[in-house]
């Protein structure tokens, strides 16, 4: 019998909560493990069950979203986190991508789609609501032709590691085109991840794109991904 992902479901409405892990239950590869109404008992369940993936509404009492996202993703990194909210605001997107989420969809989402967005994050994609996805890559867009900012101390070899992760290369991908070990790629994205202050490679593409560090055509187009 297959191990079923573990999750753990942060949302302050009841009837969200009590719904998707219903939904959860009929599925076989799928299962609720607690749920939580705030960002501190989202903490401490997290902390205590160590889910596969842990579903955080942005907008919660006591801790909100994005600042609980952080500590659980320092506390328990193997965790993937999709975030949820009812706004449609890029700097929600870029705050939750820099806690360490892995994806971002608003509440209007189907249970369905919602579901299969478990499956990806725990998989290692991002998943994201593809408006508010659609608005920061038009402003990476609009950056294009003005000069690009600071980068906040980024090395050279750092910022071609960058691009090649924006292309969506692996590690091993990304070492063969540098000609260089893994492990020297592995140090580079760790110093990247420190100046960036963000916790994945997703979030440091967005920040690089929010930023005009990066331009829409050093992403791969759809045919090469």
């Amino acid at each position: 019998m297959m191990d079923r992902i573990k999750v753990v479901v942060a949302d302050e409405n009841p009837i969200f909560r009590e719904g998707l892990c219903r939904l959860l239950e009929d599925e076989n590869d799928l299962e609720a493990v607690g749920t939580a109404a705030d960002g501190q008992e989202a903490v401490r369940l997290t902390k205590q069950v160590l889910p596969d993936v842990a579903i955080i509404d942005v907008a919660m009492p006591m801790v909100n979203g994005i600042e609980a996202a952080t500590h659980i993703k320092a506390a328990c990194p193997d965790t993937a986190i999709l975030m949820m909210s009812a706004y449609r605001h890029e700097s929600y997107m870029l705050a939750s991508l820099r806690a360490g989420a892995t994806g971002y969809l608003l509440k209007n989402v189907s249970l369905r789609d919602l579901v299969n967005a478990i499956r990806l994050v725990h998989a290692g994609e991002g998943v994201f609501d593809l408006k508010v996805a659609g608005k920061m890559l038009r402003r990476a867009a609009g950056d294009k032709g003005e000069e690009r900012r600071n980068l906040k101390g980024l090395r050279q070899r750092e910022l071609e590691v960058l691009r090649l992760v924006a292309k969506g290369l692996g590690n091993k991908e990304i070492a063969a085109e540098l000609v260089v070990s893994e492990r020297t790629v592995q140090t580079h994205l760790v110093n990247i991840f420190r100046k960036l202050r963000v916790t994945s490679r997703t979030a440091a593409v967005f920040t690089a794109l929010n930023e005009g560090w990066l331009n829409l055509d050093e992403l791969p187009s759809k045919e090469e991904r």
